[in-house]
């Protein structure tokens, strides 16, 4: 039987079930359907078409190398995989279920519609994770039976694709290769610092892993990570590297948590009240007044990525202190993450958003994050060159500078909040709205009642 590997963001050949399974059927089709309907979502950009793209090239020659090319189709999903089934004489599609969004959810359903009524064989194999070390043994990539006269299509670009211009000269690169190299790299050499340097602006770019992209697209699967890790972990168990380690394989594990509970988490859920729309801005401009939020913000638009730390921060800020819809915060920062993984963002996002009367289980003062985290105001100053007439000591509240008049409202914005004031606020509402909802006498748990304990409350949960 003829087989189509339908591709999404399993973008590898090595440890992939479906292509296992598809070599053992028949002949192989694989391929990759580009769906402009898909890259006009809001929660997609340039920058992450861009690591695709990259990823794309490199799975092509891959796939060449064991027997058969990349088929490239651009459409709708249900119209190329028909045209597809019915020219090459196709009975079966393989591929992985994907931790999506709505939109993809519907098109998975409306796919299923047109494979049961034109009796097409669909299945989807769900890849071994690494939640109770349940990895999986490797698969190495099999030799395939390919399909003569197929011609492979052009991998589009941004801007064939209409996708907005989206400058991010630091993004990193997609492609396998490129996963592996920091894979080794980070167990070898890098990731002896990643427990104490992955919340430091500046060092976390260094120590953290740098996979976060490789795996949220498939490049590396999740399961080779662990085996890796578990392996590197093994030859030093102890000291900096072992606790090292094994903070990281948590972060896998609740990263895994994660996208396990985006079934719950519908996308839409976080819409609320649109808040200030100028404040919108200013905190997508990073021109909200507060140095080291306006730091984290321009460094993730050039680099498109961010520590776990600091993402909760601004996103927290975001939410709470400035009172913007996290809908509209979730997809901004979905469109600036390189990494965008529906699957951890958006559980992440209900969590630190929260709802009804559930005060946050943290605020973040980005002053003070600023001072703990960036005491010599190296980043900050990097990120903010306006600032840089500015002493140290009072930096990260400029606002408490005696020469400020000459610089704010004009070379940078006042602070478009005051954190003590909107602190007090969210508290506030957070007591009157426990007393309208919780009846007289009854026991609430200190914190609220949160709808579901999602892991890594505290933080986005994506610090690879």
């Amino acid at each position: 039987m003829n087989v189509l590997v339908w591709f999404k963001r399993d973008l590898r050949i090595h440890d992939h079930p479906a292509l296992v399974l598809a070599a053992r059927t028949g002949a192989v089709l694989p391929v990759f359907v580009v769906e402009p309907e898909l890259w006009a979502q809001p929660e997609t950009s340039a920058r992450q078409w861009a690591f695709v793209e990259e990823s794309l090239a490199d799975l092509r020659e891959d796939l060449s190398g064991i027997g058969a090319p990349l088929v490239v189709r651009v459409g709708d999903a249900v119209q190329v995989l028909a045209g597809l089934c019915r020219r090459h004489g196709i009975g079966q599609i393989v591929s992985h279920a994907e931790t999506g969004t709505p939109w993809t959810e519907a098109r998975n359903r409306r796919v299923a519609d047109w494979a049961r009524a034109a009796g097409i064989i669909w299945t989807e194999l769900v890849p071994p994770g690494v939640l109770r070390g349940q990895t999986g043994a490797s698969l190495p990539a099999p030799a395939l039976l390919g399909m003569a006269g197929v011609e492979p299509g052009l991998i589009p670009s941004a801007r064939a694709l209409k996708l907005a211009a989206d400058p991010c000269p630091h993004r990193q690169l997609g492609g396998r290769d490129w996963g592996l190299e920091l894979l080794d790299s980070f167990l070898s050499r890098r990731g002896e610092a990643y427990r104490v340097a992955q919340s430091c602006p500046l060092a976390s770019e260094r120590a953290s892993s740098r996979l976060s992209p490789h795996l949220a697209w498939g490049t590396v699967a999740v399961g080779e990570v662990a085996r890796a890790t578990a392996v590197r972990q093994a030859e030093r168990p102890g000291g900096r590297w072992g606790s090292a380690l094994s903070a990281f394989r948590s972060q896998l594990t609740g990263r895994e948590a994660c996208a396990a509970g985006l079934a719950d988490v519908p996308t839409g859920c976080l819409a609320g009240p649109p808040g200030d729309p100028e404040r919108l801005a200013a905190w997508v401009a990073g021109e909200t007044g507060l140095p080291f939020l306006d730091a984290c913000l321009r460094y993730l638009r050039a680099s498109g990525w961010l520590n776990a730390r600091l993402r909760g921060m601004v996103a927290s800020v975001a939410c709470h202190q400035l009172g913007l819809d996290g809908q509209a915060v979730g997809q901004h920062l979905a469109r600036q993450f390189t990494d965008h993984d529906p699957g951890v963002l958006w559980p992440q996002m209900r969590a630190l958003a929260g709802t009804g009367f559930t005060q946050p289980r943290r605020l973040y003062d980005p002053v003070r994050l600023g001072c703990a985290l960036d005491p010599a105001a190296v980043f900050t100053r990097r990120w903010l060159p306006e600032l840089a007439a500015v002493p140290e000591a009072v930096l990260h509240a400029p606002w408490r500078w005696p020469e400020a008049r000459r610089l704010l409202g004009q070379r940078y914005p006042e602070p478009i909040i005051d954190l003590a004031s909107a602190a007090r606020e969210i508290g506030e509402r957070s007591r009157s709205a426990r007393r309208r909802a919780v009846p007289a006498g009854a026991a609430i748990r200190r914190g609220g009642e949160p709808a579901k304990p999602w892991p890594s409350q505290a933080q986005l949960c994506l610090p690879f």
